[in-house]
């Protein structure tokens, strides 16, 4: 009696690893960008609070009846605003108080902490009320 071996021949298994191989050739690419990725939904995250925190501080101007540059009061926190009610540099950094891996520079730029190239950051106008999200290069997406 014949005793019949069993498992995968040596051009199987090449087989199998040249598969294996293609895939991951056409698949690392697209995981290798997810710091970029992670980066710039982070940046959007920051410019989404800006904007929203400079739309309320504009509310609560326009509610209160004001005419001029001064200072409302959002949320518990004093917020200087401008003639036309957005907040000015100062006071969008006051509203903007938990800003975990940015910095703020008080003339209206939000960078990461952890680099980047210098236009990976979002920047506040006050004149405005404008939020623009700036990235691009190397470092930043």
């Amino acid at each position: 009696m014949s005793k019949q071996q069993s498992g995968f021949t040596l051009i199987e298994l090449v087989v199998v690893i040249v598969i294996l191989g293609l895939l991951a050739a056409t698949a690392l690419p697209r995981f290798v960008n997810l710091t970029g990725q992670a980066r710039v939904a982070s940046l959007q995250g920051i410019a989404g609070a800006v904007a929203s925190g400079a739309a309320l501080a504009r509310a609560q101007w326009l509610v209160n009846g004001s005419t001029g540059a001064g200072s409302v009061t959002v949320d518990g926190v004093v917020v200087a605003v401008n003639g036309s009610g957005y907040p000015t540099n100062t006071g969008i950094g006051n509203m903007i108080t938990n800003l975990q891996g940015y910095t703020y520079d008080g003339a209206g730029n939000f960078t990461p902490d952890s680099g980047g190239a210098a236009n990976c950051r979002v920047q506040y106008t006050a004149a405005s009320g404008t939020v623009v999200v700036q990235s691009g290069g190397t470092g930043c997406p």
